[in-house]
């Protein structure tokens, strides 16, 4: 209320009160719901500055993964406490080839696609990578750039350890280090096995030999009743041909190959393996030069 209001109330006897003045209810009830609306902002404010959590499911998915469980339970405790929880939306960028690494991290939930882009621009798929592996940890240590895009594949959480946390649990935990080189070592015989199918492997075994190796990490943990055995990670051709380095034509002969001979179905959701022993023969069957030599 201004000193002129004031004054021309005064100037007519008035009492010296504001314009239009509400009831004392009507102020009463404005008040109220004034301290309601700023209440509720407070808690919307609140809500948006908290971590997101791991749901029990995604904590599980964690410490199902064989390296992670062999850790001792104070380690485990560190990098759950100390991690950061990110959930991304499918094909969501996770890193980027080229940028610095700034983190270690492993899949809760959903899958992530790693690949790579040469110079001459082709891309190289080459792996999904499901809930409890732990990646990234030789770029952050070596200070460089991420070597890969990793990608969300389907709705996924991420956990994941800053470059300076991890180096303070290196710090930290004796043990940390000497399970880092275990975790390489395992790397290294994978690749190991990788370029050995490659040389002696037909594309018919390496694709049978990928769908085991898709349905045992993203498939159900324990074997359906009706036999029937979905892969658990739904790729479209042009994937599946990326991740064995050959085109989706070819990848397509051989689908279609054994889904006639009733080892596996084409379904909407994915593939579905229907004679799992029929495929895991199929998986060992080298190229005829190596068998005739």
């Amino acid at each position: 209320m201004t000193g002129m209001a004031l004054k021309w109330n005064r100037a007519l006897g008035a009492p010296p009160q504001p314009f239009c003045a509400a009831p004392r209810t009507e102020r009463l009830f404005c008040s109220s719901l004034h301290a309601a609306r700023l209440f509720m902002t407070m808690q919307d404010t609140d809500r948006n500055h908290q971590r997101p959590l791991l749901t029990p499911e995604e904590r599980e998915a964690i410490n199902r993964g064989r390296w992670f469980a062999a850790l001792t339970p104070s380690l485990r405790h560190d990098i759950f406490r100390l991690g950061t929880v990110t959930r991304y939306a499918h094909g969501e960028m996770i890193v980027e080839q080229g940028e610095l690494a700034q983190f270690w991290f492993t899949c809760a939930s959903g899958a992530i696609r790693f690949r790579r882009t040469t110079p001459a621009g082709r891309q190289v798929t080459l792996a999904y990578v499901e809930p409890g592996i732990w990646v990234g940890e030789a770029e952050v240590l070596h200070c460089g750039p991420n070597t890969y895009d990793a990608h969300a594949h389907g709705r996924t959480t991420l956990l994941s350890v800053a470059e300076t946390v991890f180096r303070q649990l290196l710090r930290e935990h004796a043990e940390f280090g000497e399970a880092l080189l275990s975790l390489q070592a395992r790397r290294m015989r994978y690749l190991y096995w990788m370029m050995e199918d490659m040389a002696t492997l037909p594309l018919r075994a390496r694709l049978a030999k990928q769908l085991l190796h898709l349905m045992r990490r993203f498939g159900p943990r324990t074997a359906p009743p009706d036999g029937e055995h979905p892969v658990g990670i739904t790729l479209v051709q042009d994937e599946l041909a990326q991740l064995l380095g050959c085109s989706r034509q070819r990848v397509n002969v051989e689908l279609k190959a054994l889904e006639r001979e009733g080892t596996i179905r084409m379904a909407q959701r994915g593939i579905i393996v229907l004679n799992l022993a029929q495929l895991e023969t199929i998986a060992q069957q080298e190229n005829a030069d190596d068998r005739a030599g």
